[in-house]
């Protein structure tokens, strides 16, 4: 079966996101879950005991406390309450802490430090699997044993106000509950005051014995404005008051029951020094943990003494150590003491790996075999889909392909019989209906058998790589060198924690090292010449409208169109005055630009901490300069942009950028001119929708342009304009998504887009491939200009509720997935369009459509069977984990780009 190479990369990425899904599901089992009684049908409870008679029922202990009352403060960090804000803000709780009745802790909450799995980790006492972090957008209930569940089987009324999380883990277990919205992150004032209002009746009423309160305010305001905002002292004031209304309250009623309350005061999970959450910063993970009850009065406590009792054994040991150095019993004991804490780190240890590291190999393989397979095949396929046609033979119907394809079935069934007939813990991959199963083995049995053929065909045909597949003679160039050493460089650093914890640093490299080939290329074509045979290329000539393309053709060109009317000179015969020095220049106006964006946003784990400009510019003292610098990146966006764009969509685009600083000012994140005070700071959800009914119509108007490109006018013009056009929209999303000091990162990335179109990639007669691998990197150092990395912390949430006054599941996710990959999504449409524009050549989009699904396949397949042999390691869950989920998210973007790919393909086709 013959198909385009864009098409068949297509359908290579969708079937490696099926495979990274099984993996993932593998990798990220469900937890071990403690089942209740009830559940395993164990004793009945015990029967009432006749009079007179003595039970023979182990007798439960008394109850210590009447009434307990918990109030869980989401992202509550370890400082709010023990540094110097708890001392200033919360005065009530700081002296409960040092001189009242209460034990106060600092709790290491276990990564994901998100909100739904370290409510389960507090209610079930287990450490919730890292899968958990998907499941935080919509919380199933919870199955397994808890302290909500045995509360309510013991005849305890538990009344709970807040995050309505807990009303969806435990549905059917409060007697009165007001659950809140816990997404909606633009509202820290009424999600806590819906939670307040309800205090003064419940505190007075007797009819409940448990009552949790969830206050999310604290968390919402982080993820705005981070941990120095004036808005963190003031909330911290608001939980003060309330913890002293409780306190008192509890105490007045102690008078009437024989037994004292009890007070909890905690953290789900902290706040890094960004405002998220998410990683295992000690920001993150550090919270307070109080207990307030007048049965804590100020005495020694037994396990206190216990210690101090442990310490004075230990200095007995010291001493005889210090008087007889090479006593026998000494040695002896000193043996003794190793071997004890060798057996206990070992044994808990191992109880620590059965609950929280129960990988399902099986799914994982399974997963990781369809990857290879995928990858292998486009490996294979790289001669055959870089030719000029940019098509190539599936090899489904060869003669040998059905005995081998049902063998290897029959074998694969034989495996999935024995691997979950024998497995001694669950597995997805064996819970999966047989159909469903069937499927997958024959998919895979499928890839293999293609594989087969085609590398048969390939040790036949003797054919071997070579830069271009259609002239034997073509070599590989330095940039061609750069691009696979960058490339293996990448793949290899991922084995090691400390460079996928600061890979910003390998994009950076790699990114200011192209800049560096790029400025030797163009001077060695300006100053020396073309040796021998020009490769393909582009001249620029002066038109009417500035400068003119014309691809010509040689030995190196088997992407683009050779146009009959134009010569074979060189680079430097057909630049002048102006253009001369600009493509000299770009390559260094390029690194400097790239050097501007590292100072604004410090990411990664060694110096996240360090101060930058992102800082110095959301400080509350610079809001002058972030008013200025966001207005300058606007205009900025907007004279780059609409150069290509119709005059309805112009004016759209300088209203919805407007609108942008509108809904900037309106949440009081930057100011207007003539308001320097804004007191007036509202939501901004009327700025928001007003921008996106621009960014809206500007892609409905590129989609109505290229669905007339295609269908009626069969205009090449017209397409090149709709595809700008929705470039354009969602450049204008982008700048309503990014927070106002990373507007100078879109800004920069549509100047390095422009410098690169119009001096290095048309003058230097670089070809698909190579121009879609530039893309490619680009767009990954611009995920990381961004202020991302490789830890969930660093997703900015907000960007998901931008415009809107309530949680919404569906657009809050795909809000916060394209602001977050912003960057690879802007520069994959950017050459989509530069592409389409430039040559009426189809081969080009097939071209790039297969180089980016390849090089973004090599980094998945290592990295997933890199985290499969490291599994056990100590940082599989705070490093690795995390950036496997990123991979898999970017697999999926992968995905969406290469239908777009294929998409503009198809048009070109409909068009010839």
């Amino acid at each position: 079966m013959r198909l385009g190479s864009g098409t068949f990369a297509t359908c290579c990425v969708a079937i490696e996101v099926l495979g990274i899904a099984v993996f993932l599901r593998g990798f990220f089992p469900a937890p071990v879950r403690s089942s209740a009684r009830a559940e395993h049908g164990a004793e009945p409870p015990a029967p009432e005991p006749s009079a007179g008679a003595s039970s023979n029922w182990t007798t439960l202990p008394p109850p210590l406390f009447s009434k307990v009352v918990i109030v869980l403060i989401d992202a509550l960090r370890d400082d709010f309450v023990f540094g110097s804000k708890g001392v200033k803000f919360m005065p009530y709780t700081t002296y409960l802490v040092e001189k009242g009745a209460s034990h106060s802790f600092v709790a290491e909450a276990k990564p994901p430090t998100v909100t739904m799995p370290r409510i389960k980790a507090l209610m079930t006492g287990s450490l919730p699997g890292f899968v958990d972090v998907i499941r935080n957008l919509n919380s199933p209930a919870l199955l397994e044993d808890s302290v909500i569940r045995q509360a309510k089987a013991a005849g305890k009324r538990i009344v709970f106000y807040g995050d309505e999380t807990w009303v969806k883990l435990f549905p059917k277990h409060f007697v009165e509950y007001d659950g809140t919205t816990s997404f909606f992150v633009s509202d820290y004032t009424e999600v806590d005051n819906n939670v307040t209002r309800h205090l003064d009746k419940v505190l007075k009423r007797g009819d409940w014995d448990i009552l949790i309160l969830h206050y999310l305010g604290l968390d919402h305001i982080g993820h705005i404005s981070g941990p120095n905002s004036p808005l963190i002292g003031q909330k911290l004031s608001e939980m003060d008051s309330v913890l002293m209304k409780i306190h008192t309250s509890l105490q007045s009623k102690e008078r009437e029951t024989p037994l004292p309350n009890l007070l909890v005061l905690c953290g789900d999970h902290g706040m890094s020094e960004t405002g998220s959450h998410g990683a295992s910063s000690t920001e993150e993970v550090n919270t307070p943990l109080i207990l307030i009850s007048s049965a804590f009065e100020r005495k020694p406590d037994p396990g206190f003494e216990q210690f101090k009792m442990s310490e004075r054994l230990h200095g007995n040991w010291i001493r005889l150590y210090l008087e007889e150095k090479h006593s026998e019993v000494l040695f002896n004991l000193g043996s003794k003491v190793l071997r004890q804490y060798l057996d206990a780190l070992k044994t808990l240890s191992l109880s620590l790996s059965a609950q929280v590291a129960q990988y399902d190999i099986y799914s994982m393989m399974v997963g990781t075999v369809v990857v290879l397979e995928v990858l292998t095949l486009l490996l294979l396929s790289v001669p055959q889909a870089l030719r000029r046609k940019a098509e190539l033979e599936v090899p489904l119907s060869s003669p040998g392909f059905s005995l081998l394809f049902y063998l290897v079935i029959l074998v694969l069934s034989a495996v999935h019989v024995i691997v979950c007939t024998s497995a001694e813990s669950s597995c997805y991959f064996c819970g999966l209906s047989w159909l469903a199963a069937g499927g997958v083995m024959v998919l895979a049995s499928a890839l293999l058998c293609v594989i087969v053929s085609v590398l048969t065909n390939v040790l036949v045909g003797g054919n071997t790589p070579r830069k271009n597949p259609m002239h034997p003679s073509s070599r590989w160039s330095e940039l061609d060198l750069l691009i696979l050493l960058g490339t293996a460089g990448h793949v290899l650093s991922l084995g090691a924690s400390s460079f996928v914890e600061e890979e910003h640093q390998t994009w950076y490299f790699l990114v200011n090292t192209l800049c560096l080939a790029l400025s030797q290329e163009t001077y060695r074509n300006y100053f020396l010449g073309d040796d021998g045979e020009p490769p393909c290329g582009l001249c620029v000539e002066q038109g009417h409208d500035g400068a003119t393309a014309a691809w010509q053709d040689g030995p190196g060109c088997d992407v683009l169109e050779r146009d009959k009317g134009h010569g074979s000179p060189s680079t430097s015969e057909v630049l002048r005055g102006r253009e001369k020095w600009m493509v000299l220049a770009s390559p260094w106006l390029i690194l400097a630009c790239c050097r501007l964006l590292r100072s604004l946003n410090q990411t990664g784990v060694q110096w996240a901490h360090r101060p930058d400009l992102g800082h110095w510019l959301t400080s509350s003292d610079h809001k002058a300069e972030l008013s200025v610098l966001a207005a300058l990146s606007l205009l900025v966006v907007f004279v780059l942009v609409q150069r290509g764009c119709s005059p309805v969509s112009k004016a759209a685009l300088a209203l919805g950028l407007l609108g942008v600083y509108c809904y900037r000012a309106a949440i009081g994140s930057v100011r207007f001119p003539w308001r320097p005070d804004s007191k007036d700071i509202s939501k901004g959800i009327i700025e928001a929708r007003f921008v996106y009914v621009f960014v809206l119509g500007i892609l409905f108007t590129g989609t109505k342009d290229l669905l007339k490109s295609q269908v009626i006018a069969a205009d090449f013009k017209l397409k090149t304009v709709g595809l700008w056009e929705i470039y354009s929209g969602l450049v204008l999303l982008a700048a309503l998504l990014f927070r106002p000091h990373n507007l100078p990162v879109l800004a920069f990335s549509l100047l390095i887009q422009t410098l690169m179109t119009k001096f290095i990639w048309k003058p230097l007669r670089h070809d698909a491939a190579e121009i879609t691998v530039m893309h490619y990197w680009f767009g990954q150092a611009f995920f990381y200009f961004q202020g991302n990395s490789n830890n969930i912390a660093t997703v900015d949430i907000s960007a998901g509720f931008v415009g809107l006054d309530t949680y919404v599941e569906i657009p809050a996710v795909l809000l916060t997935a394209f602001g977050t990959y912003a960057g690879p999504v802007l520069w994959a449409s950017h050459l989509v369009h530069f592409l389409s524009s430039e040559t009426r050549s189809g081969s080009a989009l097939s071209h790039a459509c297969f180089c980016y699904a390849l090089i973004c396949s090599i980094p998945v397949f290592t990295y997933i069977v890199l985290v499969t042999s490291l599994r056990y390691h100590l940082f599989i869950w705070s490093v690795f984990s995390p950036k496997l989920l990123y991979e898999g998210m970017h697999l999926l973007i992968t995905a969406a780009v290469c239908v777009f790919f294929t998409a503009m393909d198809q048009t070109r086709l409909t068009q010839s």
